[in-house]
């Protein structure tokens, strides 16, 4: 059986998707972006350490909702407007996935939504 993830602390799906879904043990966080808390029209203000922080903030969010933790989380994908940016969103996700990381993908591409410099989705297994 398959349900929606609807977590009150992550910004509302802006399109004809889920913030997230379960499907027995698997829990699935579509990609999310480094929305902003304050005004879920606009990016949270910094560069990429402030939204990889952000993006890792709302996936914790939607995990919460189903009683998961970062540390259930098996797989990521990364998504970054830049390359050049990796240094910094690794140090970032280093200190919040920890040991052992989960496999991850990272894929650099032309343009995100909003102008943000990276997008992240992510399966854990609860």
């Amino acid at each position: 059986m398959k349900y929606s993830i609807n977590a009150e602390r992550a910004p509302e799906a802006i399109g004809p998707y889920s913030q997230g879904t379960t499907a027995g043990r698997l829990v699935f966080a579509s990609g999310q972006l480094p929305i902003s808390d304050r005004d879920n029209r606009r990016l949270v203000e910094g560069g990429i350490r402030e939204q990889t922080e952000r993006v890792i903030d709302i996936i914790e969010s939607i995990l919460s909702e189903v009683d998961c933790t970062l540390a259930d989380v098996a797989q990521t994908t990364v998504y970054l407007a830049s390359l050049d940016d990796m240094e910094a969103m690794n140090e970032v996700y280093a200190r919040r996935f920890t040991t052992p990381a989960p496999a991850r993908a990272v894929v650099g591409v032309n343009e995100l939504p909003l102008g943000a410099l990276i997008e992240m989705d992510c399966v854990a297994c609860r």
